[in-house]
């Protein structure tokens, strides 16, 4: 498979290293601005989610919609190309920014 962004290369950390929480909650929000500007992103986003419009506005202050939003964009490389160039930023700095605020580093699942 050919990749579409020759932004990372195994073995290379992104320049800026992961951005501080700050800086990754602000991009999580010009994500959000992304997915929510358009009714096609949005609805696919909601669907992978299993989120009613209500449960969307209800969900709307969570840092846990953010965390769901970056992991549904960097998920699928075509929309996170979009969404990057989209927003102005590097598709690995998304990524990072997804990496600060969600999953858990896998030491910490246990044995």
């Amino acid at each position: 498979m050919k990749r579409k962004s020759q932004s990372f290369t195994r073995g290379k950390a992104p320049r800026g290293g992961i951005p501080g929480r700050a800086e990754a909650e602000a991009l999580a929000g010009a994500v959000f601005g992304f997915v929510t500007g358009d009714p096609a992103r949005l609805m696919r986003f909601m669907d992978h989610a299993g989120l009613s419009p209500a449960s969307l506005r209800e969900a709307a202050e969570s840092p846990d919609l953010l965390v769901g939003l970056l992991d549904h964009v960097v998920s699928d490389e075509e929309l996170l190309l979009a969404c990057a160039e989209a927003i102005g930023e590097a598709p690995e700095r998304i990524t990072l920014a997804w990496r600060r605020l969600g999953p858990p580093e896998p030491e910490s699942f246990g044995a």
